[in-house]
């Protein structure tokens, strides 16, 4: 053969051999790149890649666990599990899978499978505060608010700028007509995080219930002000402006909020008090 023919074949064979080296045939290279993808919002495509990735390497268990990430980002709750219950069989000392899953189940309105899968997180991490956190949320969507109170307070422990633990600790105590004490919650949690709206409107409608409407306006304008979307603090400050007699800005909010909520029992009810205040 002639030896320039040689030389070019062989300066081929080494360019195939570089793009096959580049071109991210490893499994690893599949999972960082979805990782990327997946930082970027672009879920589908990075399904896509940590699906090579599972195909490269069948034992990849964080492979399966961000996989299952992306499905409960996009809300297909069922696909993460299994993505899940692979990980966790794979590794199942990895108690983020299992905490990731008992979110899933969480979603899904399952609380008491949440909740074994919260337990065994906290097993294998007993200083998981994000975990006791949710079994909190778990234990009062159950209404064991006991139990939601103990794991608000670990939490806390764990980790005392956990704004949203205070937030919810707080909801706790509002259900239980504990009003002052899901104020220091709510106020607590603002301090820790003024940005946190939910903040801002959970305790404006404690201070409306406690008949402090002033306080009541003065919260849910900070929320509206954070989130300008936020139903909630539209009826709260209505309820307020409909106790302090100014029918017109009640009237206003309560329009607002049939706006922005999709909540049909909400609708009816604002609809009822505008129909109301209409009369007078």
């Amino acid at each position: 053969m002639h030896r320039g023919r040689i030389v070019l074949l062989l300066v081929l064979l080494l360019l195939a051999v570089g793009t096959l080296a580049g071109c991210g045939c490893s499994a690893e290279w599949r999972f960082k790149q979805g990782y990327k993808l997946a930082d970027q919002g672009r879920y589908t495509e990075a399904i896509e890649e940590y699906t090579k990735a599972i195909r490269l390497d069948q034992n990849y268990a964080e492979a399966y666990v961000d996989r299952g990430n992306v499905y409960f980002a996009l809300g297909q709750f069922g696909k993460a599990i299994r993505d899940y219950n692979e990980a966790i069989r794979l590794n199942p000392d990895d108690g983020d899978a299992g905490y990731n899953r008992g979110n899933a189940y969480y979603a899904l309105g399952q609380f008491e499978r949440a909740i074994e899968d919260y337990n065994e997180a906290i097993r294998l991490n007993p200083r998981y505060a994000e975990a006791y956190y949710n079994r909190g949320n778990a234990y009062f969507d159950l209404g064991q608010f006991a139990r939601a109170i103990e794991d608000y307070d670990e939490a806390i422990r764990l980790d005392p700028q956990y704004a949203e633990a205070y937030v919810n600790r707080g909801n706790v105590y509002f259900d239980l007509g504990q009003f002052e004490r899901s104020i220091e919650d709510y106020s607590e949690a603002i301090e820790l995080d003024p940005s946190l709206a939910r903040a801002f409107v959970n305790r404006s409608l404690t201070y409306l219930n406690k008949g402090q409407y002033d306080l009541t306006i003065a919260d849910s304008e900070k929320a509206i002000k954070l989130d300008p979307n936020l139903a909630e603090a539209y009826g709260n400050r209505a309820f307020a402006y409909k106790e302090k007699g100014n029918k017109a800005k009640a009237i206003a909010d309560f329009e607002k909020f049939i706006s922005l909520t999709d909540n049909p029992q909400w609708v009816k009810m604002a609809r009822q008090e505008i129909e109301e205040l209409s009369k007078i």
